[in-house]
């Protein structure tokens, strides 16, 4: 039985499909994203990909709330922050050094960087063991807030701060 070559086949360049002259690499850009995106770089594909899925399992399907996993995050990080500065004091090892964190978007972060700024510093002052009774009540604070946060969807939060930007 004959094998017949079509015009395609003859045409077509070894690793380009349907007679492209650039490859694919190229035309998403040729660069780090191009890479990510064909796996080439499968370390950073596959934190992306385990990120993204941790995201979307944890938003979509036990349908967690933005505002109570931020104020999550930050009881955890409070905790372990205390935890260590106490260690620290106990066993005369040396208090960790924490950087100050600055936030500079241009015009969004104009308004909101020196308030932020200050409840990062005041929430490090507490999280080093300072005061206990000062870090129970953040805590507290911050434990309540999650959970009235999970009664709201995140866009309902963000029309609530609309509607109270443009009544104030």
């Amino acid at each position: 039985m004959p094998v017949y070559e079509s015009d395609s086949d003859a045409d077509t360049p070894p690793g380009k499909l349907f007679s492209r002259t650039r490859s694919i690499h190229e035309v998403l850009g040729g660069g780090p994203v191009a890479d990510i995106l064909l796996w080439r770089n499968r370390n950073v594909s596959a934190a992306l990909l385990a990120g993204t899925t941790l995201i979307w399992f944890l938003f979509e399907v036990v349908e967690y709330n933005f505002v109570t996993l931020l104020c999550h995050i930050s009881i955890t990080a409070m905790l372990v922050t205390f935890i260590w500065h106490k260690a620290a004091e106990i066993f005369n090892w040396e208090a960790p050094q924490i950087p100050q964190f600055r936030f500079t978007f241009d015009y969004v972060a104009s308004t909101f960087h020196g308030r932020f700024n200050q409840l990062m510093s005041n929430l490090i002052d507490i999280a080093s063991g300072r005061d206990f009774r000062q870090f129970i009540l953040a805590i507290t604070v911050l434990y309540v807030l999650s959970v009235i946060g999970s009664c709201f969807s995140f866009l309902n939060l963000l029309y609530l701060g609309k509607i109270y930007l443009i009544y104030r």
